[in-house]
C-alpha cells in the first residue's frame, strides 16, 4: 500500500513572502532506497517519490488519499511568533 504524507510546507529562510505556503501538498515515501554501488548516491525504484500533489485545502488532500486508497498522515504547520519590535529598543538600557 501507498503510504503519503499531507503537510502545508514552510517558507524557505531566504523567502520573505508566502507565496509557496499556501496550498497543501500530498507527497509520497520512498520505499526501498538503497545506494548505487556504482556512484555511491541514495537511489530508489520507487518513482512515486517524484509526484506532490498540490490541494487548496487540507480536506480536499484528505478526500483524494481516501478515495484512492493511500495510506496518509497528516502534519499540522507550526503557527509563527512574531514578536513586536521598535527601532527604539536598540537604544534603550536593559539590566
Amino acid at each position: 500500500m501507498k503510504k503519503a504524507r499531507i503537510y502545508k510546507p514552510a517558507k524557505t529562510a531566504m523567502q520573505s513572502g508566502k507565496r509557496k505556503t499556501k496550498k497543501w501538498l500530498l507527497k509520497f515515501e520512498t520505499l526501498n532506497s538503497g545506494t548505487n554501488p556504482l556512484m555511491g548516491w541514495l537511489t530508489s525504484k520507487d518513482m512515486m517519490t517524484e509526484v506532490k500533489l498540490e490541494f487548496p485545502t487540507k480536506e480536499k488532500a484528505i478526500t483524494f488519499a481516501r478515495k484512492n486508497n493511500i495510506e496518509y498522515s497528516v502534519t499540522e504547520p507550526q503557527r509563527r511568533k512574531i514578536i513586536k519590535k521598535s527601532y527604539a529598543d536598540n537604544f534603550l538600557k536593559r539590566n
